[in-house]
C-alpha cells in the first residue's frame, strides 16, 4: 500500500526532498518508524503529522493513496 509523504519547512533540510512515496506502512506509527530508518535525524526533530490535510495526534490507520504531511512546529501572528 503506497502513501505519499510530503515534507515542509526545516524537515526538507533533513530529507533533501519535498516528498516521497512509501510502501508497506499500515498506520502512522509504522510510517514514522520507516521514515526514521530512512532519515535518522527525524528521530530528534519535532513535527506535526497530518493525513489528508487533517492533523492527527495519535496513531491512525492509513489507506492506499493517503497523503501524509510532516510539518515542523509553527506559530501564528
Amino acid at each position: 500500500m503506497e502513501v505519499q509523504v510530503i515534507f515542509f519547512g526545516s524537515i526538507t533540510d533533513i530529507t533533501l526532498d519535498n516528498s516521497v512515496v512509501i510502501d508497506g506502512c499500515v498506520d502512522i506509527n509504522s510510517l514514522v518508524q520507516t521514515l526514521i530508518e530512512r532519515y535518522p535525524a527525524l528521530a530528534n526533530k519535532k513535527y506535526f503529522v497530518a493525513v489528508n490535510q487533517k492533523m492527527v495526534h495519535e496513531n491512525s490507520k492509513l489507506k492506499m493513496g493517503d497523503t501524509v504531511a510532516l510539518m515542523p512546529p509553527f506559530s501564528g501572528g
